[in-house]
């Protein structure tokens, strides 16, 4: 049964999180929200410090994981240290701990499929002894968002490798990452049993980052659109390799690798939510408090917008850790990734909207709950929809008994 008390070391890992989003993250916020990117400095220092924002980096790393392997299951609690800390860096800035150096979300593919040699090749890179680097991960394309089966980018095989050709859009870190997981097809009549996923490192000739989007929120961090024209891509660079489709005849593999990476990420991206929901929680109640005279009909509004945000935020939390939870235990957590992902994304919105609801002109102009609701948006949309989160818990309730959705 899920423990809802943090152990010591999990308790260790939030506060040393909450001081260096608190410390480090905070004072340079909105400085970089209005510049559009984190300064170079400051990744550097942060880099030195070993802080990334991956499941590995808070439970020992993959580089040991043939010594990992031998540790039961339940004794793993690398997802559930991610989502209490990725929580902190939610509260101190979504956008820059997006940034943070490290393999991102192309860290799980990576981890789940690679081979040992790729494990090694790809991941040892992310070294606090190194410049800081970055991993990425790109599956959408302008006609293949949330239908990630309708993908087009194609991978055409020939002699010692695959030549790829297509789109991607909306990459985290895809400019200036050293390497990007990219999902293509073989044959695309095979639907998802023609995915498959490659690491094509930055430099290759045919990849090139072909725009920086501007956005509503999360301004500081990097999202890119890239192109690949005939770019040619090693047969060791393919995931896993020939062998770990081969062994899989006609099934939908390269799919289930991208499935596999949401149902991981899904809990940490949910707890970034949360962490921005309780920080607009946090600073509304204490206004409140200061603000807000002891009587009367505004004091009792606020009490009650607050009091829904509280139990809003913690039923976020549960539904996160529950998630993590059966991730680190092995067992399938599809649904509850869905379920967390599509709540938290939700309440952390509705927060923020309430929250400078209640603080009117306060809360605007370069306020920090200003760009908290510009931050909060997107979370309701990458990594899936909300409505595709709900999809996805529809299936995982009706398909097992033969109904399909």
């Amino acid at each position: 049964m899920i423990s809802f008390e943090m152990s010591s070391h999990q308790q260790q890992v939030k506060d040393v999180v909450h001081w260096f989003a608190e410390n480090e993250m905070r004072p340079i916020s909105m400085e970089a929200d209005k510049m559009g990117r984190v300064p170079d400095d400051w990744l550097e220092k942060i880099n030195q410090l070993g802080i990334q924002l991956s499941t590995s980096s808070f439970d020992g790393g993959e580089q040991k994981s043939e010594k990992k392997e031998k540790k039961r299951k339940s004794e793993r609690q690398g997802n559930r240290l991610a989502v209490i800390a990725s929580e902190e860096l939610g509260w101190g800035d979504p956008a820059i701990a997006l940034t943070l150096p490290g393999p991102g979300l192309g860290g799980p593919p990576v981890q789940s499929s690679g081979t040992p040699e790729q494990k090694e090749r790809f991941l040892s890179i992310f070294s606090k002894d190194e410049p800081p680097r970055w991993g990425a991960y790109a599956l959408t394309e302008p006609d293949a968002g949330s239908d990630v089966s309708g993908i087009r980018t194609t991978a055409k095989k020939v002699e010692g490798g695959y030549v790829l050709n297509g789109q991607k859009i909306f990459i985290t870190n895809g400019a200036r990452a050293s390497w990007v997981v990219v999902f293509a097809t073989v044959d695309r009549s095979l639907g998802r049993a023609g995915h498959r996923a490659f690491v094509v490192e930055k430099g290759t000739p045919g990849f090139r980052c072909t725009r920086l989007a501007r956005k509503m929120g999360i301004r500081a961090s990097e999202t890119a659109e890239l192109l690949f024209e005939d770019c040619f891509v090693p047969e060791e660079n393919l995931l896993g390799g020939e062998a770990y489709y081969e062994s899989r005849g006609s099934g939908p593999s390269g799919f289930q690798v991208a499935m596999k990476t949401f149902d991981n990420t899904r809990p940490i991206v949910a707890s970034m939510a949360i962490g921005i929901a309780r920080a607009a929680y946090e600073y509304t109640l204490d206004w409140v408090r200061r603000e807000y005279p002891r009587h009367g009909r505004f004091y009792h509004r606020a009490s009650e917008v607050l009091a829904n945000a509280e139990l809003d935020i913690e039923a976020a939390r549960l539904l996160t850790w529950e998630a993590a939870w059966k991730a680190d235990i092995g067992q399938p957590n599809a649904k509850e990734a869905a379920m967390c992902k599509a709540y938290s994304g939700k309440i952390a919105l509705d927060v923020c909207a309430k929250c400078l609801e209640l603080l009117g002109p306060a809360g605007l102009e370069n306020h920090i709950l200003e760009k908290l609701y510009r931050d909060a948006k997107i979370f309701d949309i990458f990594e899936g929809t909300n409505q595709i989160q709900h999809l996805v818990t529809a299936r995982q309730l009706y398909e097992p008994h033969g109904v399909r959705v």
